[in-house]
């Protein structure tokens, strides 16, 4: 079929578009006020379900990311577990190794140490860093002063012991170092 047989009424179609359809419902009503009134009253009652089913939707979306991010935050944390308990299973082995008949200190002591070596990895996995303490000038911020002596060796205002190890995770302070301050040579 070529473009000459193309009959006209098809090229000046215009797209039906609703209001196209209200007209010629009215229209073959004859525009009757009734006829016009049923049929608002009938756009209206699909566009009032219609509203309800987008509520009803939104309301379920709603509860759906809601129950994803409990879940998600509830799991965020199984890496982290994972790994502890390969710790744990390893802290295990230890006391089982020191209550062998027979057993060598020193195979306690190496069994212990690969327990903190451990220990220390995972948390450095997750970002928590030991605060390094030991002579650092003293910080309110990432250190607890739970003590002050004076030092002739150790500069006043420093830290001269470190009696528990501070950590910092990222950039926040999970716990301060407790710390003994040198309050500078005795006088």
């Amino acid at each position: 079929m070529n473009q000459e047989n193309a009959t006209p009424d098809a090229e000046n179609e215009l797209p039906d578009d609703g209001q196209q359809a209200y007209a010629d419902e009215a229209f073959a009503e004859h525009l009757s006020p009734e006829a016009v009134e049923a049929s608002v009253d009938e756009r209206v009652v699909r566009a009032e379900q219609e509203v309800l089913r987008v509520r009803a939707e939104m309301e379920n979306f709603r509860k759906r990311m809601q129950r994803d991010t409990e879940q998600q935050l509830r799991y965020a944390n199984m890496p982290l577990v994972r790994d502890l308990v390969d710790v744990v299973d390893n802290l295990n082995r230890a006391v089982s190794a020191a209550q062998g008949e027979g057993t060598a200190k020193d195979a306690l002591l190496s069994g212990v140490e690969m327990v903190i070596s451990q220990f220390s990895g995972v948390l450095s996995k997750f970002g928590c860093q030991p605060i390094q303490a030991q002579g650092a000038e003293f910080d309110p911020n990432i250190h607890e002063a739970i003590s002050q002596m004076p030092s002739p060796e150790v500069e006043s205002g420093h830290v001269m012991q470190e009696v528990a190890v501070g950590y910092m995770l990222h950039d926040r302070v999970v716990r301060p170092s407790q710390v003994i301050v040198s309050s500078g040579a005795p006088s």
